[in-house]
């Protein structure tokens, strides 16, 4: 099932109308989980850090021992042509991806050589900015680079994201806030966190188990340089419990308010309100 409607799809040097097949059953990608993506934005005729996604996309092929099919300025170009076919009005989730065709020997590890390569350009709507979701606790947690391909945003770590959501939502949440090996808070099930109090900013310091976001660092950058007060540390869950204000930031959404943390309820805030304008200020100036 596609997760929007007017798909767009770049396979084998063009671009097809509609969610083609790109993979074959014995591609080590499909069978094997050698395969990495990443996400970018299209939206009120932008497409904020596109540039900093596509070299993204060919690190994590990198991390996950896939050969790079293309350099990321030209992925870039490639993106920008298929988006002709879309209005500013018209807002899409941009999607390179990278899988390996071939297993070594023994068939387990990617085989240096052609790499399958495609670019799902979807059009799925930018959240309502009120839109707020509410965090519980999960007991599944972020694994470590010695147990999985941390470093990468590769498709075979989303299996453990989708048993966080799972449970969350079973249990009436929307995500779930999520514990690395140490039992320190890392990130959401889809996004980086931020929380909020007496006026200061504080986020999660990158320590290896996530992916510490595009999205994640053009707001630091932002908020500081509005003059906010911006702290990268180790927060436990009682940090959350303590907070003014907690929001998600990916790029998905570029900011989700949170309205509540188990118990704990949060009012909708000023800097997450400051943050999101802060981001569309940024991407609609060029920036």
């Amino acid at each position: 099932m596609a997760f929007g409607t007017n798909i767009r799809t770049w396979f084998e040097g063009r671009w097809h109308e509609g969610d083609i097949a790109v993979m074959k059953a014995a591609d080590h990608g499909l069978w094997q989980g050698s395969s990495v993506f990443d996400g970018a934005r299209y939206f009120d005729g932008v497409t904020p850090d596109l540039a900093a996604h596509c070299a993204r996309v060919n690190r994590s092929a990198r991390a996950l021992m896939i050969e790079p099919a293309m350099d990321a300025g030209d992925m870039q170009d490639i993106i920008r042509d298929g988006l002709r076919a879309y209005g500013p009005g018209q807002a899409v989730y941009i999607r390179p991806m990278y899988w390996a065709l071939e297993g070594s020997e023994l068939g387990v590890a990617p085989k240096i050589g052609p790499t399958g390569t495609a670019i799902c350009l979807e059009e799925v709507a930018m959240p309502d900015p009120g839109f707020a979701t509410t965090l519980t606790r999960t007991r599944f947690r972020r694994p470590v680079l010695e147990d999985a391909v941390c470093d990468a945003k590769a498709g075979c770590l989303y299996p453990n994201n989708a048993r966080m959501l799972v449970e969350a939502k079973s249990k009436g949440f929307g995500n779930a806030l999520v514990a690395d090996a140490m039992g320190n808070v890392a990130e959401s099930a889809t996004a980086n966190v931020f929380m909020v109090r007496d006026g200061v900013v504080f986020t999660t310091i990158a320590n290896g188990t996530f992916l510490a976001g595009i999205t994640r660092a053009r707001h630091i950058a932002n908020l500081r340089a509005d003059g906010v007060e911006v702290v990268e540390t180790v927060l436990g869950f009682a940090d959350f419990e303590a907070a003014d204000e907690v929001f998600l930031s990916g790029n998905f959404a570029k900011v989700t308010p949170v309205s509540r943390f188990d118990d704990t309820h949060y009012r909708p805030g000023k800097m997450t309100r400051r943050a999101r304008d802060l981001y569309w200020d940024w991407a609609h100036s060029g920036g």
